[in-house]
């Protein structure tokens, strides 16, 4: 007697990358949502400036203002109450395992 064998990984791969693309891009959503809440703020430009995308498996976070960088980076401004330097790298720290468990 023979045993069939048949490869089902030309169907399943490109439903599981599919899959994790899309944790991926619920990911980097939750990240910013979260970053967002302890950004600086003034005027909600910075805020406002936030992005979240992803491409494949790829995802990035970012902010694009022309001071975001010097907000994020000085730990030396100051900020209204529960805002931070940091905020994007701090938020990412802290709710990292949350946005490993939307990609998984």
């Amino acid at each position: 007697m023979s045993a069939w064998k048949i490869d089902h990984r030309a169907l399943v791969i490109p439903k599981i990358r599919a899959l994790a693309s899309e944790g991926v891009a619920d990911g980097t959503e939750f990240l910013l949502e979260h970053a967002n809440r302890t950004a600086p703020i003034e005027e909600s430009i910075l805020i406002g400036s936030g992005t979240a995308t992803s491409e494949d498996l790829h995802g990035v976070v970012a902010y694009d203002t022309p001071y975001a960088a010097r907000q994020h980076e000085d730990t030396r401004l100051r900020h209204d109450t529960g805002r931070r330097a940091k905020w994007l790298e701090l938020t990412l720290h802290e709710q990292g395992k949350t946005v490993l468990t939307h990609i998984a």
